[in-house]
């Protein structure tokens, strides 16, 4: 029974994905050691940050480009190994740009079916390639159809990677419209939120502009995931929200005048 009973409670804690019990979630967590990535930081200002998946095409890069440059806006590009294969022009554009580049794995799979050797190889293969076009290793990674386990989370730290994944779904790649886009973003964020958008949605583009100079309005900051994490002895609560240790300053990467 008693084994029962604790199968029952991981398998709701699975299915429900942290968010809709967290006493329970939290207990459980605590237990069975569950690593959670980062879905949002305790920071202490307005700022945001505006995240990109590349997974297929390249069409609308350009335009998701001059977008972020109307607005005078670093984000963060979310690129897979054979996206970045296939358009190594525009993963130069990117960087040229000045935006952050994360790594999204090589091939886009099933991670948490695989080995960690084969995780470090996704990981890595996408990484050395990012940083021969760019000269730059990413620092954070998200995991393909946003799914984790310990030997994935733990696999990329050890490539050097902080799992990174958002509180704030656009939904844009089930093109849905301009307004429903914008409706979901702005009435979802908050200070500390990762922003999930892609870049070859049908109305990415348009939504983005709009999103970005609603953020502005309300005085948000817009910043890559880099630099809105928090340094020195952080974790991350049962919600996915990366915190300060008690007594450690909630510093983040651009205050503390690391590189991004």
């Amino acid at each position: 029974m008693a084994v029962f009973l604790a199968f029952v409670v991981i398998t709701l804690v699975n299915a429900v994905q942290f968010s809709l019990y967290p006493t329970i979630a939290s207990v459980v967590s605590s237990k069975l050691g569950r690593r959670i990535p980062v879905y949002s930081v305790d920071v202490q200002d307005d700022r945001v940050s505006v995240s990109l998946d590349a997974t297929w095409g390249a069409s609308r890069t350009q335009d998701i480009l001059d977008v972020l440059d109307k607005h005078g806006v670093k984000a963060t590009f979310f690129l897979a190994g054979y996206w970045v294969n296939e358009y190594p022009d525009h993963v130069r554009m990117i960087a040229a740009r000045g935006h952050e580049i994360g790594n999204h794995s090589y091939s886009h799979p099933h991670l948490n079916s695989l080995t960690a050797e084969s995780i470090a190889a996704e990981l890595n293969r996408c990484s050395d390639m990012i940083e021969s076009l760019t000269g730059k290793r990413p620092k954070v990674f998200r995991a393909p159809f946003g799914e984790y386990n310990n030997r994935v989370i733990e696999t990329a730290e050890a490539c050097g990677l902080t799992t990174i994944q958002w509180d704030v779904d656009s939904l844009d790649w089930m093109n849905l419209s301009k307004s429903e886009i914008v409706n979901r973003v702005m009435s979802r964020v908050k200070r500390g939120s990762i922003i999930l958008f892609h870049n070859n949605g049908e109305h990415t583009v348009e939504a983005l502009d709009t999103v970005l100079g609603e953020l502005k309005s309300k005085g948000f900051t817009i910043v890559p995931v880099s630099a809105l994490l928090l340094t020195g002895e952080t974790y991350v609560d049962h919600t996915g929200r990366q915190m300060a240790r008690s007594g450690s300053p909630k510093t983040s990467t651009a205050e503390s005048g690391l590189e991004v």
